[in-house]
């Protein structure tokens, strides 16, 4: 027996695992070879986060205060260390889980590479356990456990340094642990008869059965043998799957009139056969329960809102389940657990990931279903005005159209760009072949890295990408993000695509009869620039002229008409500039508040400010010329 022991008692949360635990035990106390890297795996549902969750009680020191230490089997307890750094993986890309661990070694990084460069550089070794790689990623769709094992942890593991413990997929835990030398890593499967738990599954059953946790009280649960014997049988059915005695518990109390405790022929051996049994039990079709779940099954984030999922099981499902829908609930509550979002509002999701593959492999179409959802969410923005739609809405519709194949005609919308969740929508438009994309994702694409870098809220996200769109020659998508009712600090005039550029400067053209004053962008580019005009000697610089508010090439003039603004007119403006390596702000001299900041990918090589409000700036991709439009307030006189 694996599980258990009879002089000692089992782990409070797991209930056994005894020889995992020893095997995690030996890794964090570095017992003579004990491995660096372990990695534990096993089938959904085999019990991979449970048995993580219940090692880190016993690794946190004010999480030991609580557990009967003297109780348990000494092998499994770990010294009083220092907890490990543990980091979360739910939802999160490969980028942001390097990140999360530089931040909390204090790496200082300055890429996702020196991240690694400065783990192996560390002289201690540090642990680190990352849980639920199956979980992560923005998408639910998208390749991100994937990548998360062979851009993260795969490096991680190859540095002597670190000292990993992670629960991986079966699919990708040989792939984690391969080329590493003989007695590094030790792969866990929880499904393999060394690590197996049958008594714990036992342990699990009965625990969920009893009052005391929280079970009704029915003959077989009040009565300790009933419980036991009952407990026991729903152990054996289930094999080595942790899920399947969670679900054979729940569907048993949540309708315990007629079950019959010893007809063990009505306890499931699956995470299928219990979606069947308990519907079959209910009088109802098993189809209905898995129309009903196909929503949850292929949504995104934490969940889907109550009244928006009732409205997609009919979208997937059709109208005629819409009854069904509403006498329900005891239907689905075994395999649904409810969440609630910080503005009180109530999010549906299914208990566990295993679930929803269940439901995804019996649907008939997975992308038929998800164009349904598509749909029915595009009808559920109020008059396509995506700062009215609901949040999930929003922010998850391109995880549900890139399954659908119907993502690159959603990424024509500048209103959605700039109000859904950048994180989730780079994500999503990633991965599409770059060759599906249009000319508006593309652009999305190349700004999100500012997006998300600075968490921008929406109007930060409507001004860079405006100004984006000039950049990339789509003039009527920076003229769409105007018409969104959001107040932009800025109107991009217009963008110059030229190499090289290494310093920015305002001026003006003094009028000449009957010409006005032209104010004009004078920028110093490499000699042999197209239109420029050269100056100093052969193989320097050259000037190249514009007019500051329409780009007309000025290439015949030189330098010493261009007159600039003196100290007094600047002095004497309403605004100013404040200029940072990848950052600028404008800023009003009467109050000093900042009315317009921008930011960059590349270090800006050079920009003014006009006496007008005229921002230029420039990179060495090329300059712009911005009209600032936030009100300054009035320098008293």
């Amino acid at each position: 027996m694996t599980g258990t022991t009879d002089t000692y008692a089992p782990h409070p949360h797991i209930g056994g695992r005894t020889a995992a635990l020893r095997a995690l035990a030996a890794w964090r106390m570095e017992w003579p070879g004990a491995p660096r890297v372990i990695v534990v795996t096993g089938d959904s549902g085999s019990g991979r986060s449970r048995l993580l969750t219940g090692f880190l009680m016993l690794c946190d020191p004010q999480f030991r205060k609580r557990l009967p230490l003297d109780e348990l089997d000494p092998s499994i307890v770990p010294p009083d260390l220092s907890p490990p750094a543990v980091t979360s993986t739910s939802g999160l890309t490969s980028a942001q889980i390097l990140w999360l661990i530089a931040d909390h070694f204090d790496l200082g990084a300055r890429s996702t590479g020196d991240v690694f460069t400065r783990l192996a550089a560390l002289d201690d070794a540090v642990t680190v356990v990352v849980p639920d790689v199956d979980r992560a990623g923005p998408v639910r769709s998208g390749w991100e456990p994937t990548r998360v094992v062979r851009d993260v942890l795969k490096p991680w593991a190859a540095i002597p340094a670190v000292r990993l413990l992670t629960d991986v997929p079966r699919e990708l835990a040989a792939e984690l642990a391969e080329g590493l030398p003989a007695g590094v890593a030790q792969i866990i499967d929880l499904d393999d008869p060394q690590w197996a738990d049958p008594e714990g599954l036992v342990l699990h059953a009965d625990a969920a059965l009893n009052p005391q946790s929280g079970a009704p009280e029915l003959p077989f649960t009040v009565d300790p043998r009933q419980r036991r014997r009952l407990a026991e049988a729903i152990g054996r059915q289930a094999g080595t799957n942790h899920l399947v005695v969670q679900l054979a518990v729940h569907s048993i109390l949540t309708a315990p009139n007629g079950f019959d405790p010893t007809d063990h022929q009505c306890l499931p051996t699956s995470v299928g056969q219990a979606l069947d049994l308990h519907s079959r039990r209910l009088g109802s079709d098993p189809q209905t329960l898995r129309l009903m779940l196909a929503p949850l099954a292929l949504a995104e984030g934490a969940g889907i809102p109550v009244g928006l999922w009732r409205r997609l099981v009919v979208a997937v499902a059709g109208p005629d389940l819409a009854e069904a829908i509403g006498n329900g609930m005891a239907l689905v509550a075994p395999f649904v657990e409810p969440v609630e979002e910080e503005g009180g509002r109530t999010l549906l999701r299914l208990l566990h990931p295993a679930i929803g593959d269940e439901i995804r492999a019996g649907l008939p179409g997975v992308r038929a279903a998800q164009s349904q959802i598509a749909v029915a969410l595009l009808e559920a923005v109020p008059n396509q005005d995506w700062s009215r739609a609901d949040p999930y809405v929003r922010d998850h519709i391109a995880g549900h159209t890139l399954e659908a194949g119907l993502l690159p005609q959603l990424l024509t919308d500048p209103g959605l760009f700039v109000h859904a969740d950048p994180v989730r929508l780079r994500a999503a438009i990633e991965a599409v072949p770059a060759e599906g994309l249009g000319a508006a994702a593309r652009t999305y694409l190349r700004t999100a890295p500012l997006l998300t870098r600075t968490e921008a809220p929406a109007q930060l996200r409507a001004a860079l990408l405006e100004t984006a769109f000039v950049e990339d020659g789509l003039p009527e998508y920076a003229a769409a993000v105007h018409r969104l009712g959001i107040d932009l600090p800025w109107q991009t005039l217009w963008s110059l695509p030229v190499p090289g550029i290494h310093a920015a400067t305002i001026g003006s053209i003094p009028a000449s009869g009957d010409e006005p004053a032209v104010p004009v962008a004078a920028l110093a580019v490499p000699e042999g620039t197209p239109d420029a005009y050269p100056i100093g000697a052969r193989g320097g610089s050259a000037l190249l002229v514009h007019g500051l508010v329409q780009r007309t090439p000025l290439g015949d003039t030189p330098p010493e008409r261009i007159l600039r603004p003196s100290e007094e007119e600047r002095a004497s403006a309403p605004l100013a500039l404040s200029v940072g390596g990848d950052y600028l702000r404008v800023w009003s001299r009467a109050d000093e508040e900042v009315v317009a900041a921008l930011i960059s990918d590349v270090p800006f090589t050079g920009a003014d400010l006009s006496p007008e409000g005229i921002l230029l700036v420039a990179t060495e991709r090329g300059a712009k010329a911005l009209r600032v439009l936030a009100q300054a307030t009035p320098i008293a006189s």
